[in-house]
């Protein structure tokens, strides 16, 4: 009778997907880039309609190519009958993931959006186009709101696959909740929630129609004002602090941080490495090989009760030479620039080493990499790294000078 009871119930909800997947399918798109010399898409992604004149929402990464490289892509919608219609983006929001295309397909049906909160634990169906394979429906489960970003994500129990994003997640009564951008797989994926595509929406409508298109500029004014939102919090009020060793130093910045620890204990060996890190979730997508708008803190320990003086400064001396700075791509970033003096706070003298690089097509931002080693005993040692992506130069000195401050013996 149970196993009964559940094929009845798989039964209702197999339906209720054909049934949502009939009514909404038309409502989504699928959309490709094409690379204008051969002619060939180069990525797929999904879409929706949300006016009768022919707007799309989908996500930023989807359509990064036509912003990065204009000259080279193309946006192209393609229909049910496998034409393709040229679309063109009139609006982006690159810390959110969204985009707007306008496209002159005029008769098919569309969703209104609105303001939409599901229940933890609703049911939810996404649609899309995975792996170019043509438009299908998924089934998952609202789990809530993502608890360590800055910027709400949606967690929901599906599995969206690659091709799907920029496509509508709906309720059972067809409002979009949110729009696919992300998984982690094992059936984690994550939504942007559809307010921010509202808001997206509303600034498209409101540019008209000889609005110029949206550039690499438009992408760098928009991570300079994220990135003003994103420094506020950090290492403020909320920030903690721990004993680590015989320091003191800070972990999670602010509240949107998830932070491990971890340490290697051989008894073979002659010392051991305690670890402390910290980062976020809130990586933005630029392009194929560049992300921004991360930040991560890491804290090791180095201790030894059998090391003699200069062993302890050899090895000591290694793991502060440790390269853990960023890789980028030279058609992106400028190579690291360096600066390497003592500094000293709290009474701790430290070994500092900063360097920078710059973003060569966004403006005025930077990534840094900032390094110390707390000096001044022979059986112990501090190595503290902050890596900071896409900053001005001044907050980026901000964060620094306080993160330097915030190590002491305890």
């Amino acid at each position: 009778m149970i196993l009964a009871g559940h094929a009845l119930g798989a039964q209702q909800q197999d339906a209720r997907a054909t049934e949502l997947f009939n009514r909404f399918a038309a409502y989504a798109t699928r959309i490709q880039i094409v690379e204008k010399l051969s002619g060939a898409k180069s990525a797929i992604g999904s879409g929706f309609f949300t006016t009768a004149a022919g707007h799309i929402v989908t996500n930023y990464h989807v359509i990064s190519s036509v912003i990065n490289r204009p000259d080279r892509y193309r946006a192209e919608v393609v229909e049910p009958n496998g034409s393709t219609t040229a679309a063109t983006v009139v609006a982006i929001d690159v810390v959110h993931d969204l985009a707007i295309l306008k496209s002159n397909v005029h008769d098919r049906p569309f969703f209104a959006l609105q303001q939409v909160t599901p229940r933890h634990g609703e049911r939810l169906f996404s649609l899309g186009n995975p792996r170019d394979l043509g438009m299908s429906i998924v089934e998952g489960t609202y789990n809530g709101l993502l608890e360590h970003t800055l910027y709400p994500r949606i967690h929901l129990t599906a599995p969206i696959n690659p091709g799907m994003s920029g496509g509508p997640t709906i309720d059972e009564q067809g409002r979009v909740v949110g729009i696919n951008v992300a998984t982690e797989g094992n059936e984690v994926s994550f939504l942007v929630p559809v307010d921010r595509a509202i808001a997206l929406l509303q600034t498209a409508l409101s540019s008209g129609p000889r609005a110029e298109p949206p550039t690499l500029e438009l992408v760098g004014k928009q991570l300079r004002q994220h990135q003003d939102t994103y420094v506020k919090e950090m290492f403020g009020a909320s920030a903690k602090m721990i004993d680590f060793g015989p320091f003191r130093v800070v972990t999670q910045p602010a509240a949107f941080f998830r932070c491990w620890g971890d340490g290697s204990r051989n008894q073979e060996l002659p010392y051991e490495r305690t670890r402390h890190r910290c980062t976020t979730e809130d990586d933005i997508y630029l392009d194929v090989d560049q992300t921004t708008g991360s930040l991560t803190l890491n804290h090791q320990l180095v201790t030894t009760k059998t090391l003699n003086a200069p062993q302890f400064f050899a090895l000591y001396t290694s793991t502060f030479g440790t390269d853990n700075s960023p890789s980028g791509e030279e058609e992106y970033v400028t190579n690291w620039k360096c600066v390497t003096r003592n500094v000293r706070n709290n009474s701790v003298t430290m070994r500092a080493v900063m360097c920078l690089r710059r973003y060569r097509k966004l403006g005025k931002l930077y990534d840094a990499n900032l390094k110390l080693a707390a000096l001044g005993r022979s059986d112990v040692g501090l190595v503290s790294t902050l890596n900071l992506t896409g900053l001005t130069y001044d907050n980026l000195t901000k964060l620094s000078d306080t993160f330097i401050k915030q190590v002491s013996w305890r």
